[in-house]
């Protein structure tokens, strides 16, 4: 696909005022809070959205952790989070979650002399790279997997996620499955204890952490890459295959994914079976009361959420997104029947 950086950026700034743009002439505008990993395809949706209804979209892209507890304290109409809560964490805090996009988490450098999609890594390097073990560019480990590519001998800097987010989560399910070692030192959660490197807020921050570091290696969601002209690198899969960061193979990874079986769409995609699969892929979580005090700002969430459902596929895919497919949506949206004001009556009917 065609991708213009300046384009994308100049959107982005355009939809990102759109976003976070409060005023008392907004009264009506739906809050929410959380996840960095969606956020550039919720501001190019809001912008959208805006211009046909007049309704807003005011979202904070704090990460995952800060959406759990906003959502929590009710400071807010939805939480996101790219960690899925489990089901029973749902019914004792009395929310219900449900997928709205998919997208793909890739490793990102800034190494002098290579290109965009130049170098290949596997889990069990990047593993020990975080943990401190690899800490140069022409380490053997690196050397094996890129013969016949010039590595300089430059230092590695780790750069991770300093706040909770559900890349984080999904980073470090990654490495955890790939590496005992990280597993039992750091761990899969959406806040760990790092073995090495340098923090960075936000899939924004990382971004721009590793575009100013020389020898830097960080992890974002893909549209961050693009957006901020990025060196991302390809992985070996799980069926040992050298893929490249891109929808099809997001898309590849998604295709297996058993949305029926999982119940309150507990789902996590890490490591998914397939050639074409890229290794880091994960699906974005809306957050809602099952009973919430505010039924109608519940109910023109839905609305915003049920029009970029079904209107938003365009938008999503040229960020490399993975829009949810049609039989999930219905599911999704079956299971809006029962969020319920106190008296009973359900908030949502289409």
């Amino acid at each position: 696909m065609n991708f213009q950086p300046k384009n994308l950026l100049k959107g982005m700034v355009a939809a990102a005022a759109a976003v976070m743009m409060v005023g008392a002439a907004q009264a009506a505008d739906i809050s929410g809070a959380g996840a960095t990993f969606p956020y550039p395809i919720y501001a190019k949706w809001a912008e959208a959205y805006k211009a046909k209804t007049g309704v807003g979209l005011n979202y904070q892209s704090i990460g995952s952790g800060g959406g759990i507890k906003q959502i929590k304290a009710k400071t807010v109409t939805f939480g996101a989070s790219d960690m899925p809560l489990k089901a029973e964490d749902l019914k004792e805090a009395g929310l219900q979650q449900f997928p709205m996009i998919m997208g793909g988490v890739v490793p990102v450098i800034n190494v002098k002399g290579i290109a965009p999609g130049q170098i290949q890594l596997d889990g069990p390097t990047i593993a020990k790279i975080y943990l401190g073990q690899i800490a140069s560019w022409d380490d053997p480990a690196i050397k094996a997997l890129n013969p016949g590519l010039n590595l300089p001998k430059t230092s590695i800097v780790p750069v991770y996620r300093s706040d909770g987010s559900g890349t984080n989560f999904l980073w470090t399910t990654y490495l955890s499955k790939e590496d005992k070692e990280f597993s039992e030192r750091v761990g899969a959660n959406t806040s760990v204890q790092w073995a090495a490197g340098l923090g960075a807020k936000g899939n924004e921050g990382v971004a721009n952490m590793v575009k100013l570091t020389d020898g830097a290696i960080g992890y974002v969601e893909y549209a961050y890459a693009k957006q901020n002209t990025l060196t991302f690198t390809k992985l070996k899969n799980k069926e040992g295959k050298i893929v490249s960061p891109e929808i099809k193979a997001f898309q590849a990874a998604a295709a297996g994914a058993d949305w029926a079986n999982a119940p309150g769409f507990y789902l996590v995609l890490v490591d998914q079976p397939g050639a074409d699969s890229w290794p880091i892929t994960g699906a974005s979580f809306i957050l809602v009361y099952s009973q919430p005090q505010d039924g109608a700002a519940v109910a023109e969430a839905l609305k915003f959420f049920d029009w970029a459902y079904n209107n938003g596929q365009a938008a999503a895919e040229q960020l490399d997104y993975v829009p949810m497919p049609a039989a999930v949506i219905s599911q999704v949206e079956k299971s809006w029947s029962t969020i319920k004001t106190a008296d009973g009556k359900p908030v949502w009917s289409k």
